[in-house]
């Protein structure tokens, strides 16, 4: 499961950057809508994760996921996620 879950996470992440780089506003929100689809298959994937952790168990799972990106990657692309949406006019 976090295998996949890893998989969806850097699909999301390439959607994004996808994105960000297109000039064509109709394939920018197209972009945007498969990274939100990726981005709500982690969070329905990472509940089924967490809920088969034991109670004892405090690991981080998103660590495990993806070791590749740290907290501070994470808050980049979340705070470019929603300048991003907020600037599309």
């Amino acid at each position: 499961m976090i295998q996949r879950c890893h998989k969806w996470r850097q699909k999301r992440k390439q959607y994004m950057d996808q994105a960000r780089q297109t000039a064509d506003e109709i394939e920018r929100e197209r972009l945007m809508q498969a990274a939100e689809h990726y981005g709500r298959i982690v969070a329905a994937e990472q509940g089924k994760i967490d809920s088969t952790r034991g109670p004892n168990d405090k690991t981080p799972t998103t660590a495990i996921a993806n070791p590749d990106i740290t907290s501070d990657d994470a808050m980049d692309d979340d705070d470019s996620f929603s300048d991003f949406v907020t600037n599309l006019k």
